[in-house]
């Protein structure tokens, strides 16, 4: 009972005529834009509306001309690219200056299609782009591997172009950075324009320093490279000094045992 309702319910609903196509092969050669109306509007193709008012006046004998004198519905040619493409208007006039479009049927190569409208391909594009992305994430969620020490990595093994893709990256990354470290001869020139600098550019000598110097050199006292004197030095009082005064070398007294 079920299924009879459902067969029922899908033969009452109304048919998707993006999915259909309609062409007449007795007139497909014949095609211009003088008879491609008299093509669209046979009564063997879907998209044709036996009550609109082209119909009217096919069966008066009228010209398309009285057609903006009437009021309803009707089917008008509304481009034409010789001879292969031809665009027909569904649409619904209220007066012969004002009508309301309602649907455009192209016609190539003989074969009968309706344009979508906009919503429709703003929801084709949208869910075509939702699939590629469940898609794509489920292609990437394969390659997750979760271990408790490490958490998540990647693993692509299991794909050859990736895991192949993954090594040649690695390698260029390696060979990047080998090219910015510099060759041996770019090495050894940096080295001597910074020396080159340090002797045109000394650093400066802390005060300290320079009151060493300005100390004469007595007797049987040695002067370091710099200029210092080592006596001095050694005998110095400034902050170089490590003060030992004061401090008790004495061991702690041990702990008497009651």
């Amino acid at each position: 009972m079920a299924n009879r309702q459902m067969a029922q319910a899908n033969a009452n609903a109304p048919e998707n005529h993006l999915r259909l196509s309609w062409h007449d092969t007795q007139m497909m050669a014949t095609l211009s834009p003088q008879t491609v109306m008299d093509y669209f509007c046979r009564k063997s193709n879907p998209f044709y509306d036996h009550l609109c008012n082209n119909e009217t006046i096919r069966m008066q004998r009228l010209g398309p001309e009285h057609l903006h004198n009437m009021i309803g519905l009707e089917y008008i040619l509304l481009h034409v690219a010789e001879p292969i493409l031809y665009v027909i208007r569904k649409q619904h006039r209220h007066n012969p200056s004002e009508a309301t479009p309602i649907a455009d049927y192209y016609i190539i190569g003989g074969t009968v299609y309706k344009a979508p409208d906009l919503a429709n391909v703003i929801n084709a594009r949208i869910l075509n782009t939702v699939v590629n992305l469940q898609s794509a994430f489920e292609e990437a969620s394969s390659y997750a591997r979760y271990h408790p020490n490490k958490g998540y990595t990647w693993d692509f093994s299991s794909n050859k172009v990736l895991s192949d893709k993954s090594k040649s990256d690695k390698k260029d990354a390696s060979a990047v950075k080998d090219e910015n470290s510099g060759t041996l001869f770019q090495k050894q020139r940096v080295d001597m324009l910074l020396a080159e600098l340090l002797r045109k550019f000394p650093p400066p000598i802390p005060p300290m320093l320079q009151n060493l110097q300005q100390q004469p050199l007595a007797a049987g006292d040695e002067m370091t490279p710099g200029g210092i004197n080592a006596t001095d030095m050694n005998n110095a009082t400034g902050p170089l000094d490590i003060k030992t005064e004061g401090v008790d070398m004495k061991p702690p007294p041990e702990k008497k045992s009651k």
